[in-house]
């Protein structure tokens, strides 16, 4: 770094013209590069600013996320240096693109992630994996077309780490054993409902994958017998059994294997598994950090309960960080054995369990005080006296999620402002709320997730305070609190300036002053304002032209919005990628306008009396990245079926709608 400081500048390209930035190096130039990553379109504007700075951003560029497949060949030859590639948004991507990718990258690239396209086969595969040697991570969720052929092909990856295959329904234990042979170098291997790999598929990946530490094998046809292997690895830290069904009690007292690395299981939906087959699973285990057993004794009376004798499973693990048992029935007894757990507990999630009581609760929480995340939703039993022992106790929690929990009145919520003054996310959904609450909780300043739903005592009072005061809130959901307004609004637009998600969804007060003033949010990327009568194009345009950011719009039954709307979000929200037009006055003209951003990949178009199957037809060949649209089934005998194919060849899905127009 000495030797660079004393180089002296030199021009950084060869054009001889006078510019004031040549006198920067190279490395400068870098520097500042690095610190615009996040922002696509400040990047660009910089690589504009000369040709010095258009050449060195070509060079410098490691990661690349293209909007659609036809982009690929002008990328290729800016870009020669690329190691992480991301075609999630490009939905055709076919052997072709897959055999220039390889031919050009192939002494760079380290990952790709094909997760959401289609048409390529395993000869492209094979290209890709034979050429880029140095691939360490490769996502193909959702490719159900990919056979067995497809996995001998990625077998050829010797380097491979990470791998996802999700959903690949059709490859079999005999693909999965060739993937084991090949790439022996695996710490990360996912077959989620990969329903025709079985025990054997599994085992040869524990046989011969030593270095796996995160394996998924959610929802695949096994049993006791390849976890057997399974236990063997000596490196594995997350194990995901969720919804196996194949594994019981009766095979896992068969076990004579332990893991002592596990930090991580998650046997969610395992409806044969009880307290006595967790105890032989885990016996052994020395790391063990979270368990998660989710959605479960509810459904069958043969699923674990939250008895003393599940939690006694868990009393050996000291290092017991977190517990998930979401949906569970909890017990007195259970809870008691909670209490008494000898165990770092900091996140404890307790959503829809029934039987929760606020003695069970209030025990249980007085035994953990240093819980940071403490999740309740839809707790129903729960009263004030949970959230005073809670708040008094936990006085560190950092996310609280109670949802409906109908039973806790207005009081409670000034408690959680007065004593968790670290809280980062709330989520106070369909609950009583009211102002003198906000007030309280305006005073937890690193609030970032504000969820205050179907809550209908708050009003702009509460959510004005809040705004002045929570300054780093990123994430506010006010879906059909009625009693807010502008003037509400305008506190958050104004004290907000992190702001990046908002649904005011169904608030017939909001208006178009509203949008004015969240406007000024530049970095907001998602607003749902459907059934908000009182918005017109006039807000949706300063939104359009204040937020360049935005990727999702929801403007349903937002019966004043029509074309005028649609011409500013063309021209300025180049980074759309969903939108909901429902019921808007949009016609063919607006929805013209709108295929011309390049981004958009979801539109949903239900009930546009202004549409007409002419106008229908041209946009959607013009906007070229589309990947799913749902349209009306009135329009499917009315559309040309050559331009139907022609999207569905290009990797969009259509689904139609027979749905009833609603008043």
């Amino acid at each position: 770094m000495k030797t660079q400081s004393k180089r002296r500048p030199q021009p950084l390209s060869p054009d001889s013209s006078p510019n004031p930035f040549d006198i920067l190096t190279e490395e400068i130039v870098c520097k500042i590069l690095d610190h615009l990553h996040n922002d696509p379109f400040a990047t660009k504007a910089f690589s504009l600013t000369s040709k010095a700075f258009y050449f060195i951003e070509s060079r410098h560029r490691r990661i690349l996320k293209p909007l659609r497949p036809e982009l690929l060949p002008r990328i290729f030859h800016r870009y020669p240096f690329v190691s992480h590639l991301d075609l999630s948004m490009c939905p055709r991507v076919d052997d072709n693109r897959l055999n220039v990718i390889s031919s050009t990258w192939k002494a760079t690239l380290q990952s790709i992630n094909l997760s959401r396209s289609r048409f390529f086969t395993n000869a492209g595969l094979s290209s890709l994996f034979v050429n880029c040697s140095g691939l360490v991570e490769v996502d193909l969720c959702n490719a159900t077309q990919l056979t067995d052929l497809a996995a001998s092909a990625i077998a050829e990856a010797k380097n491979l780490e990470r791998l996802s295959l999700a959903r690949c329904k059709s490859i079999t234990d005999m693909g999965i054993g060739c993937i084991a042979v090949g790439c022996r170098k695996l710490t990360s291997l996912c077959l989620k409902w990969c329903l025709r790999v079985g025990d054997l598929g599994v085992e040869l990946i524990a046989l011969k994958c030593k270095q796996i530490r995160s394996l998924d094998l959610s929802y695949l046809p096994i049993t006791e017998k390849s976890l057997n292997s399974v236990l063997q690895l000596q490196h594995l830290e997350d194990l995901v059994l969720e919804g196996c069904h194949g594994i019981d009690d009766d095979g896992l007292s068969t076990l004579d294997q332990s893991c002592k690395s596990l930090k991580m299981l998650n046997l969610s939906n395992c409806q044969n598994v009880t307290h006595t087959g967790l105890s032989y699973l885990i016996n052994g285990t020395e790391q063990l950090q979270q368990i998660i057993l989710a959605y479960g004794s509810s459904v069958s009376p043969k699923l674990p309960k939250v008895t003393s004798d599940l939690v006694k499973c868990l009393n050996a693990y000291s290092k017991l960080q977190s517990i998930k048992l979401d949906g569970c029935t909890v017990t007195w007894s259970g809870i008691k054995a909670m209490a008494s757990l000898n165990a770092p507990v900091k996140e404890l999630s307790l959503s829809k369990c029934l039987g929760l009581t606020d003695d069970g609760l209030s025990f249980l929480v007085q035994s953990h005080k240093d819980l940071r995340k403490l999740d309740i939703t839809c707790c129903r039993k729960i009263t004030y006296t949970s959230i005073d022992i809670i708040t008094n106790s936990c006085t560190s929690l950092t996310s609280l999620r109670m949802e409906s929990c109908s039973l806790i009145p207005k009081e409670a919520f000034v408690l959680i402002g007065a004593r968790c003054s670290f809280l980062e996310e709330l989520d106070a959904t369909d609950n009583e709320i009211d102002d003198e609450g906000l007030k309280s909780i305006s005073r937890c300043s690193k609030l970032s997730i504000l969820k205050l739903g179907i809550c209908s005592n708050i009003s702009d009072e509460g959510l004005a305070k809040v705004g002045s005061s929570c300054s780093m809130l990123k994430e506010v959901d006010l879906y059909r609190s009625v009693a807010i307004s502008d003037e509400g609004i305008a506190a958050i637009g104004e004290g907000c300036p992190a702001l990046e998600m908002i649904n005011i969804a169904y608030n017939d007060k909001i208006t178009d002053n509203s949008l004015i003033s969240l406007s000024k949010c530049r970095l907001l990327k998602a607003l749902e304002i459907r059934g908000c009568l009182g918005v017109s194009s006039i807000g949706l345009s300063a939104i359009a032209v204040g937020c360049k950011q935005l990727t999702v719009l929801d403007i349903k039954k937002c019966f004043n919005i029509n074309d005028n709307g649609m011409l500013p979000l063309a021209q300025f929200s180049q980074n759309l990628k969903q939108i909901n037009l429902s019921y808007c006055s949009v016609t063919d003209v607006g929805l013209v306008a709108l295929a011309s951003i390049s981004r958009l990949q979801n539109m949903t178009i239900l009930h546009l009396a202004g549409l007409t199957p002419n106008g229908l037809a041209a946009a959607l060949l013009a906007c070229r990245a589309l990947t799913k649209v749902k349209l009306h089934a009135s329009f499917r005998p009315l559309l040309p079926q050559s331009i139907l194919g022609y999207m569905e060849a290009h990797g969009c899905v259509f689904h139609w709608r027979d749905k009833a127009f609603q008043v």
